[in-house]
């Protein structure tokens, strides 16, 4: 009935767009283009090159989204040498909470004259942190009237989600609040652009919005008891309608058409998380199974049938992955970028020498040298806060520590702790779904790490004690946007109509899988305790130094 048909997926990630075209028959991957952004994590100062950031600020330009969709896509289809007319659907997903301000047209209002130079006119990323003051009174006032909403998300609402953000917003620049006919997620404009539609996906407003399928948001006398002008900021700002994954947003509009070099109409999916999205293209369907997308930073995805309260998730969700199930979300803030800041600011130049020497990259450098240390051989304990901790603390005013240096400490022996630190955070969280009765009997992981560094993925079995398997797709979260592509097309037009049917048939994992080492995971039990030693005593209040320190820089630095 049907020739060669295909669908696109798209990932909106932290420093980059990327997408792949894939066989809707076999999963294949038969194109695949990534769109680094101009002007990337927006940290400092806005792109006029004069308006600077505090603290804690992480910006982004909208304008680098419309570019990946104008570049990539054409890419693609090019790089596979197909007909567009076989593209039967197209999904995104995006890092979030990753929202903006935009006007009644959907324009973004950093991208309008008046508004370009108000840092609060822009995107704000997830790791926007600065509206820690507002996730504390979002939490404060919750927990005074005794709102229940708080035990979907472990006890506290992150400053990288949703309201934190808007709330912001209404303090320090009321003018953008008045402006803004929507406050609206990435992943939702992203859709509003393609279609024409305003579609409010399931996923972000139930994960970042507070938003639950049987009792909506939160009551506007909660949001008024958080600010007088916040009453009415779901009436005003947000969509009550809110879209199940898998549905369709709408048909790509013609002028996306001539853009991108699709066909008019073309069916596209209702957005997605990039976490959530990639569960699925794990082949991850059942509970029991933690999935780890492990980049940047590291979401921790697990499924259940029942709700549980699980301390410090970023949320439990009914259909917020995969329909019928409650999927449970957590995560830490910084894995990824921790080596990478490491290997920018910490590396000697002969390090730099030596690989440029052998022709390698630093960080396989660093690899090498630290594969060649046994677990506890460094004397380094390391927590791993260095962007803050998501999980399950939910306390973005935390920092990093390191502690057992000497003066013949060597960079590969740091570089070591850091990796381990990451792993620890990641036993931690899934110590805390056990505790509360939520099974993580096997682990799968993908995204950046898993495809880069090998001696990560070993020591994140040996510390957690588990297999760890791996997706097959290197851009696993772009995958699984196309799987959902492809069921929004539904089978009529050459899809899937659910996403079960579509993962049984798109999805894989390799062979190559990492089991741990009976002596290192013995090592690493005593190391983790003392890192649960560290992590509690900074952490829960008996030394809040970190906090101290974090509020001396900004009195000297105003």
């Amino acid at each position: 009935m049907y020739g060669k048909r295909y669908s696109i997926g798209i990932d909106f990630g932290t420093e980059s767009g990327r997408t792949v075209l894939v066989d809707v028959e076999t999963g294949e991957e038969v194109g695949t283009s990534v769109h680094h952004y101009k002007d990337g994590v927006i940290d400092r100062v806005l792109p006029d090159g004069s308006t600077q950031l505090e603290p804690d600020w992480a910006l982004q330009n909208p304008a680098d989204y419309i570019e990946v969709l104008k570049t990539t896509i054409p890419a693609v289809i090019e790089q596979a040498g197909i007909n567009p007319e076989c593209v039967v659907g197209l999904g995104i997903d995006f890092t979030s909470c990753t929202m903006m301000p935009i006007d009644k047209g959907g324009t973004p209002l950093c991208m309008l004259n008046q508004y370009k130079g108000n840092p609060h006119a822009w995107v704000k990323l997830w790791k926007h942190h600065a509206a820690q003051p507002e996730a504390d009174r979002v939490n404060q006032v919750a927990r005074e009237r005794g709102e229940k909403f708080l035990l979907r998300y472990g006890g506290k609402i992150s400053s990288e989600w949703f309201f934190p953000k808007i709330l912001q917003i209404l303090n320090e620049a009321p003018e953008i609040y008045e402006a803004a006919d929507r406050m609206i997620e990435g992943a939702d404009w992203i859709v509003l652009q393609l279609t024409g539609n305003e579609r409010r996906n399931l996923c972000t407003a139930g994960y970042k919005a507070i938003w639950d399928k049987k009792h909506g948001y939160p009551s506007r006398d909660y949001f008024r008891s958080v600010h007088p002008g916040f009453e009415n900021v779901v009436e005003e700002k947000l969509s009550t309608d809110i879209y199940p994954l898998g549905t369709k947003a709408g048909g790509l509009t013609p002028e996306m058409a001539r853009l991108t070099g699709l066909k008019p109409g073309t069916s596209v999916a209702v957005g997605n998380v990039d976490a959530h999205v990639a569960v699925p293209a794990a082949t991850v369907t059942e509970p029991g199974k933690m999935v780890m997308i492990m980049g940047t930073s590291i979401c921790h995805m697990v499924l259940g049938r029942e709700r549980k309260t699980v301390e410090g998730m970023c949320g439990a969700v009914e259909d917020g992955i995969l329909p019928g199930f409650i999927g449970f979300e957590a995560g830490q803030s910084a894995v990824g970028d921790i080596y990478a800041w490491f290997l920018k600011a910490c590396v000697p130049p002969e390090y730099h020498e030596e690989a440029e020497r052998r022709d390698i990259d630093l960080h396989a450098l660093l690899e090498e040298k630290a594969s060649r240390l046994k677990p506890g051989e460094t004397g380094l304990l390391a927590l791993d806060w260095w962007n803050g901790n998501r999980s399950v603390l939910v306390d973005a005013d935390l920092m990093g520590f390191l502690m057992g240096c000497t003066l013949n400490t060597r960079p590969e022996e740091i570089y070591r702790a850091l990796i381990e630190s990451t792993a620890y955070g990641t036993r931690m969280i899934i110590k805390a779904f056990e505790d509360s009765g939520v099974a993580v009997d096997e682990i799968y992981a993908c995204g950046g790490l898993p495809e880069r560094n090998k001696l990560v993925m070993q020591i994140f079995a040996d510390v957690t004690g588990r297999e760890i398997k791996l997706a097959a797709s290197p851009q696993t979260s772009a995958f699984g946007s196309a799987m959902f592509g492809a069921v929004a097309a539904g089978s009529e037009n050459g899809g899937y109509d659910d996403i079960f049917e579509a993962a049984r048939r798109m999805a894989r994992i390799k062979d190559e899988k990492f089991i741990p080492i009976p002596e290192n995971k013995r090592i690493y039990e005593e190391l983790f305790g003392e890192y649960a030693r560290l992590h509690d005593y900074f952490g829960r209040g008996e030394n809040d130094v970190m906090k101290r320190l974090k509020r001396i820089r900004a009195e000297v630095t105003r």
